[in-house]
């Protein structure tokens, strides 16, 4: 099974070296993929440097700074072409421990589709946050499986793995978000385009180098972009970025993948 790690970086100098020998340690044989969006702080020359010592790392440029959403997008459009089978997502600030990678990845070899590491199954832990950024994150996910019936915990997650068999399925042009909607848009899409979806639980940390990409418009937009999925629903079941259907959602299935 060939997986291959993506991370979208922009102003990662203080992490990047340090996360791509993390990440190339953790899962033994996996590679790397970076995809920079003209960080001018020079974090694409440093992997570029990694990459000449070891193996199995690559660096997709990209001419400006774009947003997570489209930065995934490539990554994993590069990945199906260079035939992977696993295309992993993670952030490049330590938040998501590359030690965790090996328990991500291990669900889609028994069949699932999908590996979320979730903060909110049994074992998950934040234990940074303040109370009011829970209720705001719980929030936030409850209402997504409400109105989308994801059937997930974290729907929000950014560290989670896909099959290449499922994003073959998925039109990715079509897919609209960025930040946390677009994690919770592939979830939707997954679960139409009928994936069995396990839940992993990890340890989140908040970075501790560098500047928070969040902002008030991505949670904004993530709420939008629910809100219309949801009422999208009511008209037809199947978005059009689902390309074949596949099993049925609902025979899909979500387990904690432990």
């Amino acid at each position: 099974m060939r997986v291959l790690v993506v991370l979208p970086t922009y102003n990662e100098r203080a992490t990047i070296e340090r996360l791509l020998r993390a990440v190339k340690g953790a899962l033994d044989g996996a590679d790397v993929l970076v995809v920079d969006d003209s960080s001018p702080d020079g974090t694409a020359k440093i992997a570029h440097e990694v990459a000449e010592e070891l193996p199995g790392i690559a660096v997709l440029s990209r001419p400006a700074k774009q947003g997570l959403g489209p930065a995934y997008r490539a990554g994993f459009a590069w990945g199906l072409e260079h035939d992977y089978d696993v295309l992993v997502e993670m952030d490049s600030d330590f938040s998501h421990d590359p030690a965790a990678l090996p328990a991500l990845v291990e669900p889609l070899t028994r069949g699932y589709e999908v590996s979320i590491g979730s903060r909110y199954v049994p074992g998950g832990r934040i234990p940074d946050w303040t109370v009011l950024r829970r209720l705001l994150s719980r929030g936030g996910n409850v209402y997504a499986d409400v109105v989308l019936s994801l059937g997930v915990k974290d729907s929000t997650a950014g560290f989670r793995a896909y099959a290449a068999s499922l994003l073959r399925r998925i039109d990715m042009d079509g897919i609209q978000a960025d930040g946390y909607g677009f994690q919770i848009e592939m979830t939707y899409i997954a679960r139409c385009a009928g994936a069995r979806i396990a839940e992993v639980p990890i340890t989140f940390v908040d970075r501790v180098e560098g500047t928070s990409k969040m902002s008030m418009r991505t949670v904004t937009e993530a709420l939008r972009l629910v809100t219309l999925w949801g009422l999208q629903r009511l008209v037809a079941r199947t978005p059009d970025r689902v390309r074949s259907s596949g099993p049925s959602p609902v025979d899909g299935g979500v387990s904690s993948g432990t």
